[in-house]
C-alpha cells in the first residue's frame, strides 16, 4: 500500500530518526515501512529555539497498515508524473537551436528524444574548455568575449548557485527536476523547498546531457556564433561564424540575456521586440556564520547554510529586493565584454565558503531608459557597467561597507567581511556607477529590509557593484505558437520569457512541445 503522509514536523536535531517518528505517529512498527521517499521538505525557523523540518513523505507500507488512512494527513498515493509522449518529429528539416543554456538544453533534449536530430549552435566553449577560460579571466584578467561566465555550454547558470526555485506552478517542473537527477544531480532537488544543484554538480549534469543527446543524433557546434539569417522560399538560411550555414524551418533562439550583438542584429533584420523592465543594484555580502545565526540562532549547527529572501516597497514607487541568494558562496566577476564590471553570485553544492551573498536589486522601468529604440535598455546596462570599470580601470569592482554607505561616506578598507570578488574591490562612492534612483533606493531600503531580516544592515556587510544582468531588458514578441517571425522561435530569459534556470528550462521545453505538436496532448487542450 502506498500513501502520502503530509505535515510531519521533526526537530532539526532529530532528522535521522524520521522512520521511528513516522512509525510512532502512525501507530505502526518501523518494519512495516517498506520504503520511504521524501516528497517535500522545508524549514520552519519562526521559533529560533525550536526549528522544525516539515516533511511530506511517500510510504510503501505492509498491507496490515490500512488503518493509517483514517488520519487526516494520510492519503492514498498514485504517481502523477507526466509521461512525455516523445512523438516522432513530424518535419523533414533539422531544427536549429542557438544557445545551450537551460532553455536551449531542454528544447534540444526533447527534440532529440523525438528523433529530430537537432543542430545546436553555441558561441562559447564546451564545459571543460570554458572552465579554463573563466579561470584565465578570474586569475589573469584575460577575458574571452565569446566564452566566459555568460556564454558557453550550460549558459550563465553554469557559474551560479544552480538555484532551481520558481514561483511557477506547472506539472512540467517535476519532469525537469527528474531530468536533472537522471543526469547526475542529487535526489534532494526533487523535494527541497529551496532546491539547488551547485555549480560543481551542474557542470557534470550538463556534460552528461550533451553526451546523451550526441548519442541520439544531436549535433553540436561550439565556438560558433550565430551571425544572421536569410529568408528563403521554404525556410531560413542560418549563417554562422567559420563560414557555416544551415537551412531550417525551425530556428529556436535561446540566446541568454547577454547576447547584445545578436539582439542588435535581429532588430536590424526586422524581428519585433519591445523594451521591458529589469533590475540593477549590487551584491551584498555577509559572513556565512552571521547569516546562519541570523536565521537559525543556536540551531544553526544542525542545519545547512542559511538562505534569506526579502523585499520592501518604497513611497517613491521603487522596490528593493534580494535575488539569487547564494549561501556559502562567492561574488563572481561575470563580464562578457571588455572593460566592464558585472557581478553575480555562485555557490558549490556544499555551500561552505566563508561568506554568503545576494543580489540587492531595484526595479528599472522602460520609462527610466527608453528613448526611441527597444535596444535602449541594453545600452543603459552597458553604460553603467563601463562606469563601474572606469573607477579602477583594472577589473577591481566598486564597493563600500553598509555603515559608510548609509552615512554617505566611503570606507577605507574592509573589516570582518573579506571580499570574495576574485579581482578585488576598490572602495568608492557608489553614485559613480549606479543610477541616482538605484542609489537612493538602496540607502532608504536597506534599513527597512533589516526590520524584516534583523542584522541585515550589519556595519561590516559589503556592497559590491554592479549587478546588472539579473534579467533581460528586452522581449522578443511572439505569438501563441511561440513564433516571433516566420520560422523563428525565441525562448528563455534572453527573449524576455523567463527569470532563472527553471523558468528558462520550462520555456524551452514548451517550445519543443509546440513544435512537435505534443503540447496540446500534455495540457489537455484540443
Amino acid at each position: 500500500m502506498k500513501v502520502k503522509v503530509s505535515n510531519i514536523k521533526v526537530s532539526c536535531t532529530d532528522t535521522t530518526k524520521l522512520n521511528s517518528i513516522l512509525a510512532k505517529a502512525l501507530k505502526i512498527k518501523e518494519e512495516d515501512i517498506l520504503k520511504l521517499n521524501i516528497f517535500s521538505k522545508s524549514i520552519d525557523a519562526r521559533k529560533k529555539d525550536n526549528i522544525l523540518i516539515i516533511y511530506s513523505v511517500i510510504l510503501d507500507l505492509s498491507d496490515k497498515c490500512k488503518h493509517v488512512l483514517k488520519y487526516k494527513n494520510v492519503t492514498k498515493y498514485s504517481d502523477s508524473i507526466i509521461r512525455m509522449p516523445y512523438s516522432n518529429y513530424p518535419y523533414t528539416d533539422r531544427p536549429i537551436i542557438v544557445g545551450f543554456g537551460p532553455a536551449g538544453i531542454f528544447a534540444s533534449l526533447y527534440l532529440t528524444r523525438c528523433n529530430a536530430k537537432p543542430i545546436i549552435i553555441e558561441r562559447g566553449s564546451r564545459i571543460d574548455e570554458r572552465v579554463q577560460e573563466v579561470s584565465d579571466f578570474l586569475n589573469n584578467k584575460a577575458l574571452n568575449p565569446n566564452s566566459n561566465i555568460q556564454f558557453g555550454e550550460g549558459g550563465a547558470g553554469t557559474f551560479s548557485d544552480g538555484k532551481l526555485t520558481t514561483n511557477v506552478n506547472d506539472p512540467l517542473i517535476s519532469y525537469i527536476l527528474n531530468e536533472f537527477v537522471r543526469y547526475g544531480a542529487k535526489e534532494n532537488i526533487k523535494y527541497d523547498s529551496l532546491p539547488h544543484i551547485g555549480t560543481d554538480y551542474l557542470r557534470k549534469v550538463i556534460k552528461n546531457m550533451r553526451a546523451d543527446m550526441q548519442q541520439r543524433g544531436a549535433e553540436f557546434y561550439f565556438n560558433t556564433t550565430f551571425l544572421g539569417f536569410e529568408e528563403q522560399e521554404n525556410g531560413l538560411l542560418v549563417k554562422c561564424s567559420n563560414n557555416i550555414e544551415f537551412k531550417t524551418k525551425h530556428l529556436i533562439l535561446g540566446l541568454g540575456h547577454s547576447a547584445r550583438d545578436t539582439f542588435k542584429m535581429l532588430y536590424q533584420n526586422g524581428v519585433a521586440m519591445e523594451p521591458k523592465s529589469f533590475s540593477m543594484g549590487v551584491r551584498i555580502e555577509h559572513k556565512r556564520e552571521f547569516i546562519n545565526n541570523m536565521q537559525y540562532g543556536d540551531m544553526a549547527k544542525f542545519l545547512e547554510a542559511a538562505s534569506y529572501k526579502g523585499a520592501v516597497h518604497l513611497e517613491n514607487g521603487r522596490s528593493l529586493y534580494t535575488f539569487c541568494m547564494c549561501p556559502g558562496g562567492e561574488v563572481m566577476a561575470s563580464a562578457s565584454e571588455q572593460n566592464t564590471i558585472v557581478t553575480n553570485g555562485m555557490s558549490y553544492n556544499k555551500r561552505d565558503k566563508e561568506n554568503s551573498n545576494a543580489a540587492l536589486l531595484v526595479n528599472v522601468d522602460p520609462s527610466d531608459y527608453y528613448k526611441d529604440s527597444p535596444l535602449d535598455g541594453l545600452n543603459y546596462q552597458e553604460m553603467y557597467e563601463k562606469k563601474a570599470f572606469e573607477i579602477s580601470r583594472d577589473y577591481r569592482a566598486p564597493a563600500n561597507l553598509v555603515k559608510e554607505f548609509l552615512n554617505e561616506e566611503v570606507a577605507s578598507k574592509e573589516r570582518s567581511v573579506i571580499p570574495s570578488y576574485p579581482h578585488g574591490v576598490v572602495f568608492t562612492d557608489l553614485r559613480k556607477c549606479l543610477p541616482e534612483f538605484v542609489y537612493d533606493t538602496l540607502r532608504i531600503g536597506i534599513p527597512l529590509l533589516a526590520k524584516k531580516l534583523p542584522g541585515f544592515d550589519h556595519d561590516d556587510a559589503l556592497l559590491t557593484a554592479i549587478e546588472s544582468r539579473s534579467s533581460s531588458p528586452i522581449r522578443l514578441i511572439r505569438d501563441e505558437n511561440g513564433i516571433a517571425s516566420k520560422y523563428i522561435y525565441p525562448i528563455g530569459e534572453g527573449a524576455g520569457y523567463a527569470g532563472g534556470i527553471m523558468t528558462a528550462a520550462l520555456d524551452g521545453l514548451k517550445c519543443a512541445l509546440k513544435i512537435t505538436k505534443d503540447f496540446n496532448r500534455i495540457s489537455g487542450k484540443k
